[in-house]
């Protein structure tokens, strides 16, 4: 058997994708009511997996009243004009589809998954085409929802890694709408009302604010017909949003202690970085994987857990957006050892920032990044996740067949360059979430 050089275990990464992404075949239109749609035809199985997402996440709620946004998303299946919340669920289950509601920072949406027959297919889209275009709010049922919010603000501060996250992201962000989630308070929501949430839907649940995704055994014409059955009777709204502007990152991060009592402090670090159309997207999801993404092998792992046991596990991730998404490191360790910790992190981070990978690091990297991303795309389900990421932002219809292309021509130079001119150690925000510092014995 031929040794086989690091190049050539890359190269063959990308030829066992090769395949599934030629299978993979994009189509993209806008409906006449001006929604964004992107079709993949799957014939695998006899399923059809829709997706519709609105232009209404947490980034769009007002200052004064966060959280309209969410409960706007988890009251549209509490009843229509025509159907109660019980019918709704009723008739879904005689159908035996399944009906899930997703929020985050940029985005809001419900999924569909049935039977792509047309007995059990047409009944449940026209009952998912009503929940948008008719929600009837109940307001019963908004008391309702608004105590389940409620109870889960009062479980986000019992909880030291939810309270260090919501922290972290108030220091990165301060009053850029991509804060808005992590201001909320029990106040706020108190104020929510009806009002709130229809002039919400009307404003955001919008054609031209939609992006309708679908992944299954359907023909174009039939994806054609349920795109439009999905978006026609959407409410019209000629007021344009207001464009999300940049973000701007200080120099000089900040640093703020949360007492929380616990055997464990939780240590977070952040930054804003990384946009979803950025140029220096894959050097730095390459370089990532060797910092803190790799699981153990990333060199945080490495310095703060196996050389030194401060901690069980210690990972970093990017989380790209429309505008900066956030960089961010995480672990929690034992009260006693925080200080340390944290100083080998930071010492971790400057040497990378500083020297980036080696040559055989990358190589890894690159393999276990390219050799995993066909399991990321093994069902309909995970695939929905990533063809309705290239309607939302815009991205190119090869973005997913080029994907281990792309990967696997990243090269040394441009990870070290990448990371020196977009991170820096000063501007890290860093959060300890954890009982009043105890000094280290000496």
């Amino acid at each position: 058997m031929f040794a086989k050089s690091p190049w050539m275990l890359v190269l063959a990464c990308c030829l066992s994708w090769a395949g599934l992404a030629q299978a993979l075949e994009t189509q993209r239109w806008q409906t006449p009511q001006g929604a964004q749609v992107v079709f993949v035809p799957s014939r695998d199985n006899p399923l059809l997996d829709v997706r519709v997402d609105f232009d209404a996440g947490n980034r769009r709620d007002s200052a004064s009243k966060p959280g309209v946004s969410d409960l706007t998303l988890s009251m549209l299946d509490a009843g229509t004009t025509r159907l109660s919340e019980e019918a709704i669920k009723t008739r879904l289950a005689d159908l035996a589809a399944q009906l899930n509601g997703s929020s985050d920072i940029e985005r809001a949406g419900v999924s569909l998954r049935v039977l792509s027959d047309p007995a059990q297919r047409d009944p449940a889209l026209a009952l998912l085409a009503d929940m948008l275009a008719q929600p009837a709010f109940p307001p019963a049922l908004l008391t309702r929802e608004k105590a389940q919010m409620l109870a889960s603000l009062r479980h986000a501060d019992d909880d030291p890694a939810d309270r260090g996250e919501r922290a972290l992201r108030r220091l990165m962000y301060g009053d850029h709408p991509y804060a808005l989630a992590a201001r909320m308070t029990p106040e706020a929501v108190q104020r929510i009302q009806r009002d709130d949430i229809l002039r919400f839907w009307r404003e955001h649940y919008t054609a031209r604010r939609a992006v309708v995704s679908l992944v299954g055994d359907v023909s174009r014409a039939d994806a054609e017909r349920i795109a439009d059955q999905l978006t026609a009777r959407l409410p019209v709204s000629a007021q344009a949003l207001a464009e999300i502007p940049p973000v701007n990152v200080a120099a000089q991060g900040q640093q703020q202690r949360l007492v929380h009592a616990s055997t464990q402090t939780h240590l977070l670090l952040g930054v804003p970085v990384l946009r979803r159309d950025d140029p220096d997207y894959f050097p730095l999801l390459v370089g990532n994987y060797v910092l803190g993404g790799g699981g153990f092998d990333s060199r945080l792992m490495q310095e703060v857990r196996d050389k030194r046991g401060l901690t069980y596990g210690v990972s970093s991730h990017f989380s790209p957006m429309a505008q900066a998404g956030e960089f961010v490191i995480a672990l929690s360790t034992r009260n006693e050892q925080a200080d340390q910790a944290l100083s080998v992190v930071q010492d971790t981070v400057r040497d990378f920032i500083a020297h980036g990978p080696s040559e055989a690091e990358l190589t890894q990297a690159k393999q276990h990044i390219i050799g995993g991303f066909p399991l990321r795309l093994d069902s309909n389900l995970k695939l929905m996740g990533y063809v309705s990421m290239l309607g939302q932002y815009g991205l190119p219809d090869d973005w997913l067949n080029r994907y281990p292309e792309r990967v696997a021509a990243v090269t040394l130079a441009q990870v070290r360059d990448a990371w020196k001119r977009r991170l820096s150690l000063p501007a890290l925000n860093t959060v300890w979430v954890g009982p009043a510092p105890v000094a280290s014995p000496s």
